[in-house]
């Protein structure tokens, strides 16, 4: 067994065990005491915690815009074959377009 100096050493919480243990200590009859020593931390480690969800929070919320809408984004053949179905689809409604006016012509002479 190695020789630490007496310190111990202390694992990296991933991201979900930071927010699971922000949700034990946020509930109303938490004991934060007891999730703290359960999880081996002390009282700075969840002011970090708290911190770290309030930037988080924060930085998300500045993210989403109000009423604009997330770009969609396709591939280069996906964005050729829409333009070309565009293409036929402006075509036709044009000539849609003729024949109504014709069709408009005719029944006004009659």
């Amino acid at each position: 067994m190695g020789m630490n100096n007496g310190k111990t050493q202390r694992r990296r919480l991933t991201a979900e065990e930071k927010w699971r243990i922000y949700h034990e200590c946020e509930k109303p009859a938490a004991q934060i005491g007891e999730v703290l020593r359960k999880h081996g931390l002390y009282s700075s480690d969840l002011q970090n915690i708290r911190r770290d969800v309030q930037e988080g929070a924060l930085d998300r919320l500045r993210q989403s815009k109000p009423g604009r809408k997330k770009a969609i984004s396709v591939s280069m053949e996906e964005h050729a074959q829409l333009k070309q179905d565009l293409a036929q689809k402006e075509k036709a409604l044009a000539e849609l377009s003729v024949l109504f006016t014709v069709l408009k012509k005719k029944v006004n002479l009659e």
